[in-house]
């Protein structure tokens, strides 16, 4: 995930894989679904896809063969390549902008039948009842790549990388509790062990990551290796109301202590800052304090991106949870994805003045770091203080 400081302009297409945002292109009569860069099986699959287990609250995990696992700058149109070992993600966060990469998945699958098309076929496992509406399939139809790391270590060829970072976890969390099962981000880490000189990135919410800190030390030791810990807010309680089944903010915060206690270099996301509701300087003094108790090298913030795959969910829960906002959302978010650039402006000038108070500033490897993920220059645009005083 290319994280964005705010106050900074979303390239559109540039975005369109990460986004979840990404609009199907007409080719003739033809549906071009947007490149994954993960194919599915030759053709169209001729038997039931395999369920490896099952949740008691409804999640089934199913197996999917992949014969490529690496999203290329080109197909996403980043400036990094991308891996992603599951497809869809247990968390459930209500304002996740890559809902729609599962349907899309899906859809390649079935040749653009849906998922509740391809189980009346018999073409996805049967559900005893009704399909799942596709918001909630991408959090209770985990497609498990059982094969990622053996065909990351046929596929990748690091002079192919040209000095370009590979993130793991841009549109699904690689420590989703599937991992625990699973172990296939584990697997990739163990496959990027044999490489030197690489730059690795992984993002997630979980502590999870702390199990494989053995892994991500001997990593460090040849490669560039940046884990970034992805916290909204520092309060329990309004965590998860935005994200039903994610750690505890406190957990996530002693897994970023934990990696920097044992040398990995790390740091916070705070992403998506969302308007009204995370963003209050309070809230964000809080995340900053705990980051620098944690021992973070860096603090990063990118306001809310409200594509249709995550208006979808996540509008009727502002309503429900927070329905003061409900009105100025629809507004706000109208005629664009992005928040307003004048509140893009007035947040990056918050988090600045943050940054500087908590001492992330100053740090010229985190000045670095902020410029790797940064994707344009703030627009410098003057804000006045009452705007600044309230967002949105």
């Amino acid at each position: 995930m290319r994280v964005m400081e705010a106050g900074q302009q979303d390239s559109g297409a540039a975005r369109q894989e990460e986004s979840g945002t990404a609009p199907e292109r007409r080719t003739g009569q033809q549906i071009e679904l947007p490149d994954l860069g993960c194919e599915p099986p030759p053709g169209r699959p001729t038997a039931p896809l395999p369920v490896l287990d099952t949740r008691a609250r409804g999640t089934r995990f199913i197996q999917l063969s992949v014969r490529s696992v690496l999203n290329t700058p080109a197909s996403t149109h980043m400036g990094f390549w991308s891996i992603n070992p599951y497809v869809g993600c247990e968390f459930g966060c209500t304002y996740c902008y890559a809902r729609d990469t599962h349907r899309w998945m899906i859809e390649r699958l079935g040749s653009g039948a849906d998922s509740a098309e391809l189980s009346k076929q018999g073409l996805l496992p049967r559900r005893p009842a009704a399909p799942l509406p596709a918001w909630e399939a991408f959090e209770k139809e985990i497609l498990v790549k059982s094969g990622v790391a053996e065909v990351l270590g046929r596929t990748l060829k690091p002079a192919r990388l040209a000095g370009q970072s590979l993130v793991i976890g841009t549109a699904t969390d690689p420590y989703q509790p599937a991992e625990r099962r699973f172990r296939l981000t584990r697997r990739i880490l163990e496959v990027l062990r044999s490489y030197h000189g690489l730059s690795i990135e992984i993002i997630t919410k979980s502590p999870l990551v702390t199990r494989d800190l053995d892994l991500l030390q001997a990593l460090s030791q040849q490669n560039e290796v940046n884990v970034n810990i992805s916290l909204a807010t520092a309060d329990p309680r309004l965590a998860r109301r935005l994200e039903l089944r994610s750690p505890v903010p406190a957990a996530r915060l002693r897994a970023l202590r934990r990696l920097t206690q044992g040398g990995v270099y790390a740091g916070l996301i705070v992403a998506p800052i969302i308007p009204g509701i995370t963003d209050d300087w309070a809230g964000l003094a809080r995340l900053m304090e705990a980051a620098k108790e944690a021992g973070a090298r860096y603090v990063i913030g990118s306001a809310l991106r409200l594509g249709p795959a995550a208006r979808r969910r996540f509008l009727p829960v502002l309503e429900r949870e927070f329905p003061a906002l409900y009105e100025r959302y629809r507004r706000h978010y109208a005629g664009s994805d992005m928040a307003s650039r004048s509140y893009q402006d007035a947040l990056t000038r918050r988090l600045n003045a943050l940054r500087q108070a908590y001492g992330f500033a100053g740090d010229e490897a985190s000045k670095r770091r902020r410029q790797r993920l940064e994707a344009a220059e703030p627009s410098g645009k003057v804000v006045d203080a009452a705007e600044q005083s309230v967002l949105i």
